[in-house]
């Protein structure tokens, strides 16, 4: 469990820099550039992402039950992930569905994070979705008094919402099928 705290802590904060102290990573990135901050701002994230994945699969081997999942959670939460992809393909191709969810990518993760809830109820489920729907709320909230920066994307256009629905559809089907059970090692089917 301490494994997958530590990258939780370490992906989770260095995702959070902007949003704790947007002047201090304004200034790490004048000081150090914006090539070595991505580059930092990258690693740290690839080592907390390992140890996430690490973590919560040895976490798994002995589980810790907090609470047993609600009946149908299940099925509530194959239904709140629906608009996950979707939402994850909007962030970077700019329609009505970013226009009116603002922050798409925050809003899927989000509702992965509460989906999963649902549906599990180990403490390592608790810390792994817990600390993530959490991070995007609050940080869908530090937007309300931060400046937006710009995020490399498609051009706006009409189409973008169809392959952003089309193409986040398709994925959590395959996602659903195929791709859970393998990666993952737990049919949601």
């Amino acid at each position: 469990m301490t494994m997958l705290v530590v990258g939780l802590v370490l992906f989770l904060g260095i995702h959070s820099v902007a949003m704790v102290s947007e002047g201090w990573r304004d200034g790490m990135v004048a000081k150090l550039g914006e090539g070595p901050w991505k580059g930092i701002y990258s690693l740290v994230s690839l080592v907390g992402f390992v140890l996430i994945v690490m973590g919560y699969g040895a976490a798994r081997m002995s589980p810790s039950f907090v609470w047993a999942p609600p009946t149908g959670g299940r099925h509530l939460a194959l239904l709140l992930l629906v608009p996950v992809f979707p939402l994850l393909f909007a962030a970077y191709l700019p329609g009505r569905i970013s226009r009116l969810t603002r922050h798409p990518m925050l809003l899927g993760t989000a509702l992965w994070g509460i989906a999963h809830l649902l549906a599990n109820g180990m403490l390592a489920d608790l810390a792994l979705f817990g600390s993530f729907a959490g991070w995007a709320l609050l940080d869908r909230l530090s937007f309300l008094k931060r400046t937006q920066r710009d995020i490399p994307m498609a051009p706006e256009g009409k189409l973008n919402d169809v392959i952003a629905v089309v193409g986040g559809l398709g994925s959590y089907v395959v996602f659903m099928l195929w791709l859970h059970p393998m990666l993952i090692g737990v049919a949601v089917m």
